[in-house]
């Protein structure tokens, strides 16, 4: 396995454990991190792992891009900066696995990006979450992308406006993070909530989250003309037909993950 300067990879049974590691900088996402991120990410991609869990280690879940990698730079390099996270952000929702982020602490601007870029995400309660680039010089464009997906045009515009930290209680309610937990249990639920999103065949699981995020932005008649071509062909799968055997013999099924 590769080894990286500013992030960890692990991967036990069906699934990886990336863990950014750059607790002196607050796991600011500098060019370089970036880059391993995708480097990891990919890898995931193309292994047979259910899932993957991204989590950091430090006070700080991710303080955002790293403002000592951009400072004065001109904007070729700043568009390649930018064009490279929007990569690792993209990638993230497109690699077949499900992606849990594990929030122990404060993710502002582009960390707060990748919480609402990965599939699911579990939060201690004591974390908090912020685009703070709404009460200084630099807005935070790209990381609403990603956050006004999750939470909607008046909260989003709440949150990118004021600039001001929202807990891990209004996260959940406003649907940046599936749920918040006391600090003791953020493992134990992560784990679970990771558990419970990769039962199944991982072909249909990588397909669906596929066409899950293909059709939820569509009008809601091209979504279902996409989901029926989609659901239809599924149907034919070695694992589509197992299941539906399984639960006709009522018996368990015997994956072949394709």
């Amino acid at each position: 396995m590769t080894q990286y300067r500013y992030i960890e990879v692990e991967s036990d049974q069906d699934r990886a454990y990336i863990t950014m590691n750059r607790p002196e900088k607050r796991n600011a996402l500098s060019l370089s991190h970036m880059e391993e991120l995708i480097s990891a990410f990919t890898w995931v991609a193309s292994s047979e792992l259910a899932g993957v869990v991204l989590r950091a280690n430090g006070p700080v879940f991710s303080a955002g891009h790293d403002f000592a990698d951009m400072a004065g730079q001109d904007l070729t390099y700043m568009r390649n900066l930018l064009r490279t996270c929007t990569e690792l952000m993209t990638l993230i929702s497109e690699i077949p696995q499900v992606v849990v982020a594990q929030v122990h602490a404060l993710a502002t601007a582009a960390g707060a990006q990748l919480v609402a870029s990965c599939d699911l995400a579990v939060a201690a309660s004591t974390a908090g979450f912020a685009a703070p680039g709404g009460k200084g010089g630099w807005f935070c464009h790209t990381p609403m992308v990603a956050i006004a997906h999750s939470i909607g045009r008046k909260r989003a515009a709440e949150m990118a406006l004021t600039g001001d930290v929202i807990s891990a209680e209004t996260a959940v309610q406003w649907g940046l993070i599936n749920y918040s937990v006391e600090p003791e249990l953020l493992v134990s639920a992560t784990e679970d909530l990771l558990t419970r999103a990769t039962r199944g065949s991982r072909y249909s699981k990588g397909f669906g989250k596929e066409v899950l995020y293909k059709q939820i932005d569509l009008p809601i008649k091209q979504s279902y003309q996409l989901a029926v071509e989609a659901m239809a062909s599924a149907s034919q799968t070695e694992d589509a037909r197992e299941g539906m055997a399984a639960f006709l013999e009522k018996r368990s099924p015997k994956w072949q993950h394709r």
